[in-house]
C-alpha cells in the first residue's frame, strides 16, 4: 500500500476512534440498571445500542464484509436481535465486546488497502454491492457510529440530564 493510502486509512480510523470514544464516554457513569433501561417506545437501551455497534457494525462490516472471515460469517445468524441484551449478560461484557471488536476491526483495516474490494458481500441483506472498497466501508461505519453516538447523547440526557458536549 502506498504511503498516502496508508495515511488516509490512519486518518479515517482516527475519526472512527473518536466516535467510538464518544459512544463509551457518553455512557460513563451510568449504572447497570440505567444502561439497560429502555429509552424509547421501541424498547432499545443504551446497552443494546452498544451491543448492536459491536456485533452488527464493527464485527459485521469489518470482520465479515471487509475480511471475509468465514467463522464470523457463519455466526452472523447466531444473534437474533443484537439490540436486545439478555438479562444475565453483565454490562461490562457488552462494553468489553465493543472494545474488542473495535480493536479487531482496526487490525483488519490496517492490513488492507483502501481501494481493495470487500472480501464478502451480504447479497441476501442488501442486494447488489453499494460499498465497493474498504474506504467505502470505513466511511459507512464512521457515519453509522456517529449517528448512534448522537442517539446515545439524547438517551443519556433523557436518563439523567447529562450532556456530552455543550457549547456556550
Amino acid at each position: 500500500m502506498t504511503a498516502p493510502a496508508k495515511t488516509e486509512l490512519q486518518a479515517l480510523l482516527s475519526f472512527l476512534d473518536a466516535q467510538r470514544r464518544h459512544v463509551l464516554g457518553i455512557l460513563d457513569g451510568l449504572d447497570p440498571e440505567a444502561l439497560r433501561r429502555p429509552v424509547l417506545p421501541s424498547g432499545w437501551s443504551c446497552l443494546g445500542l452498544v451491543q448492536h455497534l459491536a456485533l452488527d457494525v464493527e464485527r459485521f462490516w469489518f470482520r465479515a464484509v471487509v475480511t471475509g472471515d468465514q467463522g464470523v460469517i457463519e455466526a452472523l445468524d447466531d444473534v437474533e436481535d443484537a439490540w436486545q441484551v439478555a438479562p444475565g449478560v453483565p454490562h461490562t461484557e457488552v462494553l468489553d465486546r465493543y472494545r474488542t471488536e473495535a480493536g479487531l476491526a482496526d487490525a483488519a483495516v490496517a492490513a488492507m488497502d483502501a481501494d481493495a474490494p470487500p472480501a464478502w458481500w451480504p447479497h441476501h441483506l442488501f442486494g447488489a454491492p453499494h460499498l465497493h472498497t474498504v474506504r467505502d466501508v470505513l466511511l459507512h461505519v464512521i457515519t453509522e457510529t456517529a449517528c448512534h453516538a448522537g442517539h446515545l447523547d439524547a438517551a443519556r440526557e433523557l436518563l439523567d440530564g447529562r450532556r456530552w458536549l455543550v457549547l456556550p
